[in-house]
Parts: structure tokens; C-alpha cells; sequence
């Protein structure tokens, strides 16, 4: 896998994760602010969302350049 190539496969992981991560924890206030939607979280916690994220988009990347690397599935045939 060259550094482009793994760059771009764990952009791509991180965001699937991070999407994944969003709606954990959310809950939505019980009156909500004037201009405000109704379904807007009250505390985002974007930040631990993020560690987490980029956590476990480090795992799954270890785990997809392993399987390329060891050839257990090639993409080169």
C-alpha cells in the first residue's frame, strides 16, 4: 500500500466511523431555544466524538493494511 493509498483508505474509514459515533449519547432538550431544531443535541461532545473516532479508525485501518499486506485478500490479480 503506498502513503497515498493509505491516507486515503483511513479518510475514508474515519469518516464512516465518525458518522457512525455521532448519534451516540445525544439527547435532545427538553424545551428547545427559539431558532433552534427540536431534535439538536444538547450537549454534542464533538471533541471526545472525535478521539473516539480517530481511535477506532486507527484500528480499523491497522486491520485493513494487515489483511493487504499479509495478502489474505489481493487486489493485485
Amino acid at each position: 500500500m503506498s502513503l497515498f493509498t493509505g491516507i486515503m483508505v483511513y479518510v475514508i474509514v474515519w469518516w464512516l466511523v465518525l458518522f457512525t459515533v455521532l448519534p451516540f449519547g445525544n439527547r435532545a432538550p427538553e424545551a428547545a431555544e427559539p431558532g433552534h431544531a427540536e431534535s439538536a443535541p444538547e450537549r454534542p461532545r464533538m471533541w471526545i466524538k472525535a478521539a473516539v473516532t480517530t481511535a477506532m479508525a486507527s484500528l480499523i485501518w491497522g486491520m485493513i493494511y494487515w489483511v493487504i499486506e499479509a495478502d489474505l485478500i489481493s487486489f493485485r490479480d
